[in-house]
């Protein structure tokens, strides 16, 4: 009984805290310390599909032609191009609900100091695999859209 006060004193105490448990680890990884780009080669374990196939089509894009802009051209994690790493890291809050072998979390944080047009709203869609979380998907309920369901295929010019 004393467990569950402590962990609801703790809710209430230390809301900005990441208590969300080990599926919410998985997605604060790309955020603090540091944004990591979701799309490089070397997070590339950290996934599963469908974003894999996308990442692969992206590095494909990349090597067939590096003077043009490929399949992603913004970091999918925060919906953006741009931001501030302190504001960022303040602001994060994570949530997750887990059914099972399968989990999603929310990641709710502001990129700039100010600006209603900065505030973000991600969900990351993951899936249990060898007893670790791994991240088959990205949204954006910000702005609408699903990192899976972004196209990357030979221009049609």
């Amino acid at each position: 009984m004393k467990l569950v006060v402590l962990a609801a004193v703790l809710s209430i105490a230390l809301p900005g805290a990441a208590l969300a448990g080990p599926a919410s680890n998985a997605v604060k990884f790309f955020y603090v310390p540091a944004v990591k780009f979701e799309a490089d080669a070397k997070y590339r374990d950290r996934f599963t599909e469908p974003v894999t196939r996308l990442f692969e089509a992206n590095d494909k894009a990349q090597k067939e032609k590096p003077d043009e802009v490929s399949c992603i051209d913004f970091d999918p994690g925060l919906d953006a191009q741009d931001f501030d790493q302190k504001t960022l890291s303040k602001t994060l809050k994570l949530t997750e609900a887990v059914n099972g072998d399968t989990a999603e979390v929310t990641a709710s944080f502001n990129l700039f100091p100010e600006g209603d047009d900065s505030k973000r709203e991600m969900v990351w869609s993951l899936k249990k695999v060898d007893g670790k979380w791994k991240i088959a998907d990205i949204s954006s309920k910000t702005n609408d859209w699903k990192l899976s369901a972004l196209e990357c295929g030979a221009s049609t010019e």
